[in-house]
This record gives structure tokens, C-alpha cells and sequence, in this order.
């Protein structure tokens, strides 16, 4: 595991603009995943040029965790569809790539913790326990197929835009049809670890409370 030093960058609380200093207290706390960035030498962005276009694109504080394309940010885009198209645009225009674009709020990420459906079993490792983060709710009808796909030795279990898959001997070694559940769910999705997923909420946290 990458060291805390390395993989999150902070900002300073105040976003300088000419000889204005910005206090962006007020704005919304928001978190973007990107799909498949980094993966196997494919769509390749350096977290720092990634801050630096978010920033260009109106964000403020904003933060990365490790590479897999992790950003906290404050925005005054109230409207996620838009702020998703202007993120992807703004990502495919810079580095030539248009991943995927998941957006969930600090309460929204806070309820898709609470609700883990395996949060009171002793025998669940969060290194092992993967959420997979939808752009849009699946269909009862997907739903259905999901949780009718065989994954043992996985344990599949849907909830909302949260789809938790627990990994008991690791996910180095799954024979999980991946292919197969993205086609179920007829939405994008990207999937994160359970230390990534509280890490997160714990920076969107902290930026809140500024």
C-alpha cells in the first residue's frame, strides 16, 4: 500500500485568484471516480495534471487519493449530469481518454458505508470487500439477473447504486464474470476497495469541515 505522503495531495483552504483570496467554505463537497485510468499502461493521467484540470475547470480544494483516479473537490455545479459531462469532456480533450465518470456526495458516499450489508459479519477483511460504484440505478429486471449470477466463491449483494462483492480468498484469484455483470447492470460502474471507500469519506469529511 502506497504511503499516505505519496498518494493524497491537500491543498491550501484558500483558492488565490489575482489578488482575491476565495474562501470556498460554502461550495458542496463532491467526489469523482474515473473508470479504468491507470490500469494495465491504459489511459495513463498523472494525479497532478489531474488536480490542475480540475481546478481549470472551476473546482476548488481539490484532492486526489492514490492513482486509480480518486477526487475530492468543492464545486458550485449543482446539476451531476452536467458536472460529469464537463469532467469527461474536459479529461478526454487533456489526456486523449474518456473514462467512465461516477459522482457521489459526501452523504451519499457516507450512505453507501452505513448501508454495507456486510458490515455486521466478523468474518468480512475490508481488503477484500469491493464496492462497485453505478453511474445510474439499475433496472428491478438487472437487479434480478445480478443477484441470480453464480459467484461462489463471492458473495454478490445490491443495494441501490452500490453493488458489494465480497472476495474470500482474495481478488487477486476471482473467477468473477465481469463481463457478464457489467451487461446485467446496463449502467457504468467502477469498482474501489473498502480502505479506498472509507479513506475517501474521510477526506470529504475533513474538507467539509474547513
Amino acid at each position: 500500500m502506497p504511503s499516505t505522503k505519496l498518494d493524497i495531495f491537500v491543498p491550501s483552504r484558500y483558492q488565490v485568484e489575482g489578488d482575491l483570496a476565495i474562501y470556498c467554505c460554502g461550495m458542496p463537497v463532491m467526489i469523482s471516480l474515473l473508470r479504468g485510468v491507470n490500469v494495465g499502461g491504459h489511459n495513463m493521467i498523472k494525479m497532478e495534471a489531474l488536480r490542475t484540470l480540475y481546478e481549470s475547470l472551476g473546482m476548488k480544494d481539490v484532492q486526489t487519493y492514490v492513482q486509480s483516479g480518486n477526487v475530492v473537490f468543492r464545486t458550485s455545479e449543482n446539476d451531476t449530469a452536467r458536472l460529469t459531462k464537463k469532467i469527461q469532456n474536459g479529461i478526454e480533450k487533456t489526456f486523449s481518454c474518456k473514462p467512465e465518470i461516477i459522482l457521489r456526495s459526501t452523504k451519499e458516499l457516507e450512505d453507501a458505508i452505513t448501508s454495507n450489508p456486510f458490515s455486521k459479519r466478523r468474518d468480512i477483511e475490508p481488503a477484500k470487500l469491493l464496492v462497485l460504484f453505478l453511474a445510474a440505478d439499475p433496472s428491478k429486471q438487472s437487479c434480478e439477473k445480478l443477484l441470480a449470477i453464480k459467484a461462489d466463491p463471492e458473495e454478490l449483494k445490491l443495494n441501490g447504486r452500490e453493488v458489494y462483492i465480497y472476495f474470500p480468498n482474495g481478488m487477486g484469484k476471482t473467477k468473477l464474470p465481469w463481463t457478464t455483470i457489467e451487461k446485467v447492470l446496463g449502467t457504468p460502474g467502477t469498482g474501489r476497495n473498502w480502505n479506498s471507500v472509507t479513506k475517501l469519506l474521510e477526506m470529504a469529511r475533513k474538507l467539509e469541515d474547513i
